[in-house]
């Protein structure tokens, strides 16, 4: 029996999954699915899990079934692609025939002393679990620092100004202005919802040193109750460990066809992977179309084409709290009502289509 092992039960490799299953699984082959969790979780939701406002059942959904899909949850300590066979903590061995590395990100501290023993995150569930643990348990009056102000940084201060009106929440971009690579429009907009509801945007902000307690902005000091940080990403350990060609990120370089340069039995998906895009949950589904596609024709023994089509992405949809929204789309700006109205229509039919 063939064995397509996925590490990993993100975005990717839950696109991968939906196009598979239950009937274009070749009758010889069978999926192994790794991951540490026994469900699939939606990242793009985990500030709102964060913040408290969604619960962790709601930012969850469930692995398909099928009688050759095999869940195996645990930590894998090591890729082993000389052996093809991923090294698993507990000491368990799971070979492959191909292999698809869908693991994901995790923070990126930018060499900065402190930010890794000294700040929350919401990069996994668990994670997230810890870090709306610790901003649930803050007393009224306590500041709050978010270290960065992309998309993660922005919905998890505006849905924690809905969660806790009673925190001072301090939010750190490094640049002059909030997303100052979209149009000034969306930028005015964000910024102007944070402004009526008491967030402090600290522009131009450069976190040199985390402490207990305290955050150093260039020379300033600023005593803080908790801080989160969403200031960057990078592949996990296991990924990095193999020590393969990657971009200034970390991300490992690909072919045409989302395989190792030097080995086609092997796809790397989502965040772990080296595109012109920034990665994204749309990103890794695009991927994973395209993966599936090659994968068949793989298994049919047909030629590949020449050439992959490009992929292109729609935009993407951001919350501030749970009335107002913005999206940038097809290169026009929506703000407001509408925008968070889309973007809760698409969360349901993510979980509508994966059951």
């Amino acid at each position: 029996m063939r064995k397509l092992v996925l590490l990993g039960g993100g975005y990717g490799n839950m696109r991968i999954l939906l196009r598979l299953l239950p009937a274009s699984l070749p009758q010889d082959t069978e999926i192994i699915l790794i991951d540490r969790t026994p469900f699939h979780s939606m990242k793009t939701e985990f500030y709102a899990l964060a913040a408290g406002t969604e619960s962790d059942h709601d930012v969850r959904v469930p692995f398909p079934e099928h009688e050759r899909l095999k869940v195996v949850n645990g930590e894998i300590l090591e890729i082993g692609l000389q052996e093809k066979c991923i090294f698993m903590e507990n000491g368990d061995r799971i070979a492959y025939d191909d292999l698809v590395i869908g693991l994901g990100c995790e923070d990126k501290y930018h060499s900065v002393p402190g930010a890794d023993e000294f700040t929350y995150s919401i990069q996994t569930i668990g994670k997230s679990r810890a870090t709306y643990q610790a901003l649930l348990g803050l007393p009224a009056g306590a500041v709050v620092g978010v270290v960065g102000a992309g998309l993660s940084g922005i919905e998890l201060a505006s849905e924690l100004r809905e969660s806790r009106k009673d925190l001072n929440i301090k939010l750190f971009d490094r640049s002059p202005r909030i997303l100052r690579d979209f149009p000034e429009r969306l930028s005015n907009f964000v910024r102007k919802w944070f402004e009526n509801n008491n967030v402090d945007v600290v522009s131009n902000s450069n976190i040199t040193q985390v402490e207990p307690n305290m955050l150093y902005n260039h020379e300033e000091t600023i005593p803080v109750d908790a801080v989160v940080w969403t200031a960057g990403i990078q592949p996990v350990k296991p990924v990095r460990d193999l020590g393969l060609a990657s971009d200034s990120s970390g991300r490992i370089v690909i072919n045409q066809y989302h395989q190792l340069p030097d080995d086609e039995h092997v796809y790397v998906v989502g965040d772990c992977a080296a595109l012109p895009m920034a990665p994204s949950a749309q990103l890794a589904e695009e991927q994973a179309e395209q993966i599936v596609k090659v994968l068949k024709a793989t298994w049919k023994g047909e030629e590949l084409p020449e050439t992959m089509p490009e992929i292109k992405l729609k935009g993407f949809l951001g919350s501030l709290g749970k009335k107002q929204g913005f999206a940038y789309l097809a290169d026009r700006t929506v703000t407001g009502r509408i925008a968070r109205l889309m973007k809760s229509g698409v969360l349901w039919m993510y979980k509508w289509h994966n059951g």
